[in-house]
Order: structure tokens, then sequence, then C-alpha cells
């Protein structure tokens, strides 16, 4: 391997490190815990009553983002330096609150002191995410920051007017354009709670119960554990919003699992890493980009949801096809049935985890803003906790149900009082549990879940802040529009080479660069030159959304690979072509969606539109399955390999007479094979 290449992979295993909260970083312990249980109680204050202005809370937020990453990777390894750094860095913050009217009235010119202020707190947030997550994101950011300063000096059409240090710092320091920025609004508001949603889930156990659920389903059929991987994996996201966190959480347990099982090394590591990325397109937290994009478009975050839930089904059912199919090829079969758990005990000892997921979910298809709906949901999760704990100490089971009958009444007074009332329960339930006795160690499952929420928060967060400088000064000097107008010239020739050219920026930026920052520097530059060459709102964006998370799984800097590497004892790089074999529809779907709009359901083809696309990607992903493993009901000859791509090709392409082509070869393979396998079975009864 060239040194360049080793340069690049050195740097994505730190980054992966480093994006995985429960690897490779400090604990929190002492005065950090404390800070970072007080940096959620101010998100879960602020989201739930509002006391201060937005502004302000984006400032903060910033600043305990700053504090608490400067304090746990501390220049020099030095704490007490760290802890200054962080301090001066939180006071840039409040600098925000202190002086808020002031600000506000003299908006555009800047003081000595908000030029200082500005300057210190681009400095410290490009750093933060330099410590936090590598060089990648910081250089492309500077990039951009260096354009702002000396654009002016370039040739031709990139060149700007010029700007001035102050107008520049007042764009990125104290706008809303810049690092307080719609995607540090997000990260201070949805993204925070629903990231808290998540810890109080994985603190109560909720990765016992979908493990549990996945392996006593699934864990005994054929290629079994694998499968495991694929169904827990996809449940973990539905409430984790990292890729690279799920491969070290429910990889920890999978990938050994598959390899004991008979998977190669890499496959294992490869069924992991696309199953968790995966993770991220899956509905309601998708990452966490689903409110970013539901802000930046201006359309309802339910709409999102609905256009990412089909393609999401698609990408689980490829990596569920190419594990079964990988089993049949080299025979492996699943486990005993009597090592599997069963499911539904599963479900019942911990079924009251699955209810705030529940109603999250039923309060955002009720038309309830992401911001209320998570509150809710984290507010019950919490109460939830609570009264597990509390019920123990009942003897009978009448007694449980009735004490459960009560705290539901009392949680349902959130439709006459609001969220107020579900927190008043929880803080109630807190309060008794402190008296009882072993309540202090559930409260303290508590405080760990709000420090866990912060921890996990930081990676986001910071990146949030850092891609604000991008947004801010394309929006000062203009310069998306160079890019778009590009895109839109050579799309008005082949729209085909538009999205083949948008994917490729996608993938490049996303070598080391996490998905959120990834979604908002292409929909940016890119996504607006889709809208103009005529691809729907939310189908453009979905477009960059879609290849941001493929550039995780793509050879050389895929960051969910090198996570699992470790894990599964394999080459990354052979970890991540595997993943890119398993995850072939995430790399197609999105043109299927281009073409198609009714597969995120686009467009005025109805239902109708909708249930022939997904019937036309079924068959696709069965033949790329068959195409890629060489393996149906019985192995496949080199042709047939060859005529099941071709004819996946012709059902993926959007042209005249295509389709009919593409399910004929299809109705052609299927019986010939099966024609194929019935002659082997005589055979073999004869044989016998």
């Amino acid at each position: 391997m060239s040194a360049p290449t080793d340069a690049l992979a050195a740097q994505a295993a730190h980054n992966a490190q480093l994006q995985t909260p429960d690897e490779g970083s400090p604990a929190f312990v002492g005065a950090l815990f404390w800070v970072a249980v007080v940096f959620s109680v101010f998100q879960i204050v602020t989201a739930a009553f509002s006391p201060l202005s937005s502004t302000v809370v984006r400032a903060v937020h910033v600043g305990f983002l700053l504090l608490v990453t400067y304090v746990l990777y501390p220049p020099a390894r030095q704490h007490w330096l760290g802890w200054c750094i962080g301090a001066v860095a939180f006071a840039t913050g409040l600098y925000h609150w202190v002086f808020e009217a002031e600000l506000v009235q003299r908006a555009g010119e800047l003081t000595s002191a908000d030029m200082a202020v500005g300057v210190l707190v681009i400095a410290l947030v490009f750093e933060a995410a330099r410590r936090i997550m590598g060089i990648a994101l910081p250089l492309v950011c500077a990039t951009f920051l260096l354009y702002g300063l000396f654009g002016q000096y370039l040739p031709g059409g990139l060149a700007h007017r010029g700007y001035g240090l102050d107008q520049i710092v007042g764009q990125l320091g104290f706008g809303t354009e810049g690092i307080y920025g719609t995607p540090t609004y997000v990260s201070s508001s949805y993204i925070f709670l629903f990231i808290l949603f998540g810890a109080f889930l994985e603190q109560a156990g909720m990765i016992t119960l979908f493990t549990d659920f996945a392996l006593g389903l699934f864990g005994h059929t054929k290629g079994g554990p694998a499968k495991v991987a694929v169904v827990s994996s996809g449940l973990m996201g539905t409430i984790n919003g990292s890729g690279v966190a799920n491969v070290v959480t429910t990889g920890q347990f999978t990938i050994p699992l598959m390899k004991r099982f008979g998977y190669k090394a890499e496959f294992a590591g490869g069924v992991e890493a696309t199953a968790s990325m995966g993770g991220q397109i899956m509905p309601p937290v998708m990452g966490a980009v689903a409110f970013i994009m539901a802000e930046t478009i201006d359309v309802p975050y339910v709409e999102i949801c609905k256009a990412a839930a089909i393609p999401a089904l698609l990408y689980f059912f490829t990596a569920f096809v190419m594990v079964h199919l990988e089993a049949g090829r080299r025979g492996l079969l699943g486990m005993p049935k009597d090592q599997c758990p069963n499911p539904w005990t599963a479900i019942r000892l911990r079924w009251y985890l699955i209810l705030p997921l529940a109603v999250l979910v039923w309060l955002l298809f009720s038309g309830y803003t992401p911001l209320f709906s998570g509150m809710v949901g984290l507010a019950l999760t919490v109460v939830l906790i609570f009264g597990a704990a509390m019920a123990q100490r009942f003897g009978t089971r009448v007694l449980q149900i009735i004490f459960w009958v009560l705290i539901g009444l009392a949680a349902s007074s959130f439709f006459k009082y609001g969220v107020s009332a579900i927190i008043a329960l929880a803080l109630g339930m807190a309060l008794v549990l402190w008296f009882l006795q072993g309540g202090k160690a559930t409260l303290k499952t508590a405080l760990n879940a709000l420090a866990e929420g912060a921890k996990h928060a930081l990676p986001v967060g910071v990146a949030c802040a850092l891609v604000g400088v991008i947004i801010g000064v394309l929006t000062l000097t203009g310069a998306a529009t160079l890019f778009a107008g590009y895109i839109i010239q050579l799309g008005q020739s082949s729209l085909l080479l538009s999205l083949v050219l948008t994917m490729l920026v996608c993938l490049v930026l996303g070598m080391g660069i996490p998905t959120i920052p990834n979604y908002i520097i292409t929909s940016s530059l890119a996504a607006p030159a889709l809208l103009e060459l005529g691809v729907p709102l939310i189908v453009s964006h979905m477009f960059v959304f879609y290849f941001g998370i493929m550039a995780d799984l793509t050879p050389p800097v895929a960051l969910a690979a090198f996570a699992a590497a470790p894990i599964a004892r394999a080459s990354p790089m052979k970890i991540g072509f595997e993943a890119m074999r398993i995850a072939i529809a995430g790399f197609v779907i999105p043109y299927m969606a281009v073409y198609a709009p009714a597969l995120m359901l686009q467009g005025d083809g109805g239902w109708g539109a909708t249930l022939y696309i997904v019937f036309k990607a079924i068959i696709a992903i069965l033949l790329w399955g068959g195409a890629a493993t060489g393996y149906w009901i019985q192995p496949l000859a080199w042709w047939e390999r060859v005529w099941a791509l071709v004819a996946a090709g012709f059902l993926v392409a959007a042209l005249p007479a295509t389709d009919e082509i593409g399910l004929g070869m299809a109705l052609l393979l299927a019986a010939w094979h099966a024609l194929r396998v019935r002659q082997a079975n005589r055979e073999q009864q004869a044989t016998a």
C-alpha cells in the first residue's frame, strides 16, 4: 500500500474512533460528568419551556459543546489547560446572552470586543472539530473560509467582489447564517433531544431488547446470525443517530456470532457496517439529518420520513437477501433453536420500552412538531424507567397493573396541560425513588443517560457549528451558484451525467466527514442544481443524503468499515468492499427515485405507480443478489450471473421498453433456474 493511502487509512481509523462515542475517548468523571448533566438539563429546559431566545440558545449550546470538547480532549493532555480554554469558549456563548440587546441594536457594526469574541469562537470551533473528528472537515471548511477572505484575487468567474474581515466575522460569528445558523439551531433543539431519547432507551436496555428479538426471530434460520445483525442494527437505527456507534454496539455481539457460524471475517464486518449505516436512513431519527433537511427545504418533517420509508425498507431487504444468498452458497445453517431466546419473551420482559418510540412516531405522524414529539418521547421514557423500578416494589400482579394504569392516566394529562405534566410526573417519581431502597441506582442510571446524551451529541453538534462556516461563506459570496450552474449546464445534455457528478462529489466529500456536515455541504452546492433540472425537491436532497451515507462504506476512507475492523479482526479495506457489494441498493435506489419519484411517494402517480416501482426494485434486488453471490437456490453459472446483472440494469434504466425487457429476462432466468434445480433434484434422488 502506498504512503498516501496509508496516511488516509490512518486518518479514517482515527475519525472512526472519535466518532464512536463509547470508544477511544476518556470517561466522563468528576466535574466533567456534572457539566455534561447540566448541559443536557439546559437543553431539556430550553426545549420544553423556551425561556431564552433562539439566538442565545444556539450560542450557549455551542459554548457547552466547546467546553466539554476541550476538557475531554485537552491540549498537550493537560486537563487544567483544557478547563481554561473550555471556560473561555463557554464565555463566548454567554457573551451573546449578556449582550443580546446590544448585539441586536448594532447588528452589522462590530465593536473591538465583538471582533475579538467572533475571531475567538471561529478559531475554537475549528480546533474543537479537529480534536473530535480529525482534520478532514476542518480542511474543507478552511478552504471556504479562505475563499471568503481572499476570493477576490482568483481569476475569472471564480472571483467575488471582496469582503472585509469585519464582514466575514460578523457573518460567521454573529449572524444566523454562520456558526449559529440553521444546523446549530437544529442541533440545539431537535437533534439533542433525540440523542438524549436514544441514550435513555439504551441505558434502559433497548439494545438487549432489539438483539434478543432479532436473535429469537431469525437466529435459527439459514444464515441466521447475519440476519440478526441486519435486523438488530435496523431497529437500533430507529433510536440511534450514529451509524459508526451502531457498529460498535450491536457489532460487538453480531460480528463474533457471524464468524463463529462460518461467515468470513470481512463479510461479517461488511454486513454489520452496511446494516448500521442503513440505520441512518431509517425513520424516525434518520441520523438526525431529517430534522436539518426539513428546516433547510421548509418541508414538514413527517414528509421527509414518508419519503425515506420505502427506500430504507428496500435497503435492508437488500442486505437481508445478500446474507441469505451468501449463507446458501456457503451452506451455512442457523443457530440451534434451543440456543435462541424466545422473541416474545424478550418483548414481554421489556415491552414498555417500545411505548415511547410508538408514541413518538404517532405524535410525529399526527402533525405535532418534532420538538414537542421528542420532548414528550423523552419525558415518557424517563417515566417508564422510573415506573419499572417502582413497580418492582409491588408484590402482586394486580397491584402492578393498577400502578401502571395510574401512571398512564397521569401521563395522558399532557394532552390538556402539555409536556409540563409529564415532566412534573417524572420529577415526582424521582423524588419518591430517592427515598426508596435501591431507587438511587435508578436515578444514577438517569444521570448517566444525561451525561451520555451530551457525549453522543459532541461530534454532531461541533460538526453542525463548523459547517456553518461553509453556509455563511456561500451565502455571503453566492459561490454556490457557480457549482450549481456547472451541474445545470451538464444536465441540459445529460441528467445522468449530472447525477453521477453529484454522486462523486458526495462520496469524495464524505471521506472522513460525518453524514450531517456532508449533507449540509452537498445540499448547499448540488441539490439546488438537481432541483433546477426537474428533480423533485425532496428527491434531490435525498439523493445527496444517501450518497453521503454511502461514503462511509466506500474505500479508501470508510468510517463504518474501520469501526468494524478491530471487532472482525479483518482488513478495513476488504470490509469496505464487502459492504459496497452488500449495500448495492444504496447506490442504485437514489437513481431509481430520480427517474421514478413515486419510490419516495413524490409526483402524481399515486399508489399504483409506487407499488409498481417497488415491485420492480424487489426484482432488481433479487437479480443483483444472484449476480453478486453467484447463488439463488443453487449456484449460478457465470453467464447466468451476467444475464441477471444485465436484467437488473434494464429494470433500473428509465427508457422506453427497458422495463419489459428486464422483466422478461428475469422471468426467463427464473424459469431456467427452477428447471435446472428440479432436474438436479431428480438426478440426486436417482443416485440416492
